[in-house]
């Protein structure tokens, strides 16, 4: 007995070792970009008449499935397409360059056929969720889930290879905003409405600042390792700058539009408590592009910088002061809709 109990909790222990190894090579650390969004989908819908929390949860866990899911088909792409040790020759250069991609693949940790495998477990998880909540709400459900995979599938995988032709950051912005917020909002109400959509806009394009940042700070090697982001595609830092300013503050005109249309109450005048943060990255921005060398200190209305003194150690601040404001921009921006809701929804009860 004691022997059976032993192999099942070495074969337990074992699954356990794998399934921590892939979640951790599917880059969780970019989950925020994805859950924030739908779980601020959910407190949209709180109160309306056909609400669901356990639809509502399931929802999101499909949002991470299919978020893990494809991140991890983006490096199977990648790898297939040009054998990620390259990146190793730009280490002098940028912050994405100094990490060669899909280690777990050059290492021999894992092969590429498994990486296949777990891609297609993942995805058919998320399917079957997927699946749970169309059987509940139906066909719309289906069509969102539909142009969410189409667009996140195709976002490295051929013919298309959307991230190859500078459409990276819109996809992403596109998926994880309007597209991401819109399912889980359906799937938590059964419906959709004028406030969820004018709602998932500044909150995708919020997304796409978080990599759109990311493509600024490293437009050299990019450039230099034949990756087409946004800012390579434009290849011009006045035109970099300009489309930054556009997504990080467009977020607020749309707001007030959506207020002065009516379908937005003036309790969300409360976003622009977030104002400060935005003006701040733009200006680090601005800046990086001006003098890259400026050094800048963590601030107050820059939020949460974890880790600061390790990230100084190893010489990134430059680049992670400019990326975690912009991630704490979306988080702060979606948490303060959140309060909105709950202070929408306390009346009723």
């Amino acid at each position: 007995m004691s022997n059976l109990c032993y192999l099942c909790t070495g074969k337990f222990g074992k699954w356990m070792n794998k399934i921590k190894f892939w979640f951790r090579n599917a880059r969780p650390t970019s989950l925020p970009q994805s859950v924030m969004p739908s779980v601020l989908a959910v407190f949209l819908a709180l109160g309306s008449d056909d609400f669901s929390i356990a639809l509502a949860l399931v929802a999101v866990a499909g949002v991470v499935a299919a978020h893990l899911a494809f991140n991890l088909f983006d490096d199977y792409f990648d790898y297939i397409r040009k054998p990620a040790g390259y990146r190793v020759e730009l280490k002098h250069e940028g912050f994405r360059a100094r990490v060669s991609k899909c280690t777990y693949l050059t290492s021999g940790a894992a092969t590429v056929r498994e990486l296949l495998a777990v891609c297609i477990l993942m995805l058919l998880l998320a399917a079957g969720i997927g699946v749970l909540v169309f059987a509940y709400r139906g066909m719309p459900v289906l069509y969102i889930a539909i142009m969410a995979a189409a667009l996140s599938f195709f976002y490295s995988a051929p013919p298309l290879r959307l991230s190859y032709h500078g459409l990276g950051e819109l996809v992403i912005g596109i998926v994880f905003g309007p597209l991401n917020m819109a399912g889980t909002y359906y799937a938590a109400c059964g419906h959709m409405d004028w406030e969820i959509l004018l709602v998932s806009v500044p909150v995708g394009l919020l997304v796409m600042n978080i990599v759109y940042v990311h493509s600024i700070l490293d437009f050299i090697p990019d450039k230099k390792a034949g990756k087409m982001t946004l800012a390579v595609l434009l290849d011009n830092r006045k035109a970099m700058l300009a489309v930054e300013g556009a997504i990080v503050f467009l977020p607020y005109v749309s707001v007030v539009c959506g207020m002065i249309a009516g379908y937005l109450t003036p309790w969300y005048c409360l976003v622009f408590l977030t104002l400060p943060m935005a003006i701040s990255l733009f200006y680090m921005m601005q800046q990086y592009v001006a003098d890259p060398d400026r050094v800048f200190e963590p601030k107050p209305w820059m939020g949460p910088l974890n880790g600061w003194d390790w990230i100084t150690a190893a010489g990134i601040e430059w680049f992670m002061i400019r990326w975690l404001t912009a991630r704490n921009l979306l988080a702060f921006f979606c948490l303060t809709i959140m309060v909105i809701c709950v202070l929408g929804v306390l009346p009723a009860l």
